[in-house]
């Protein structure tokens, strides 16, 4: 129980700092603000730390490959080639909540065959790629992503629609 509270307020904690509400807009974009928060939730704990290491840059550790994939966004009039731009995104909050917008845009598919699109199968794109949605995902992230989830149950986490 405790673990769940903790969760809980880590995820909304999350969400307030992240400012998503104001930014994302449910009725156009395909994640819903808790499923994206869940998800940051899940993959690193909400860490916003700039941060690149791995591979993988920001608090959802985006890759640069699904920065490209989801439309290489910039801030500012940054220029998409220039050798910052994938890293500013992809730390900056919003501009990395945009880029998974549009990557799910993109690649949105029923990946657990439960003949829906909601948060587990953006979650299973966004650890395993739009190509490989189906494939296992580690205990912890599910782990943390139902944690999360369950946190919201009483809102519909399934899609945005």
């Amino acid at each position: 129980m405790a673990a769940n509270k903790l969760c809980c307020t880590l995820a909304i904690s999350a969400l307030l700092c992240l400012g998503f509400a104001a930014l994302i807009q449910a009725n156009d974009k395909p994640v819903t603000d808790v499923c994206l928060g869940c998800i940051c939730e899940a993959i690193s704990g909400c860490n916003q730390t700039h941060y690149c290491g791995g591979g993988v840059c920001g608090l959802f550790r985006i890759t640069w490959a699904y920065w490209s994939d989801g439309g290489k966004l910039t801030l500012g009039n940054e220029s998409p080639q220039s050798e910052e731009a994938y890293a500013n995104c992809v730390n900056d909050p919003y501009c990395a909540a945009n880029t998974i917008q549009n990557y799910m845009t993109k690649f949105g598919q029923d990946c657990n065959g439960d003949n829906s699109v909601d948060c587990y199968d953006f979650a299973a794109i966004h650890k395993l790629g739009g190509y490989g949605c189906k494939g296992e995902l580690s205990y912890q992230y599910q782990t943390q992503l139902n944690n999360c989830l369950n946190s919201f149950q009483h809102i519909d986490v399934r899609s945005s629609k």
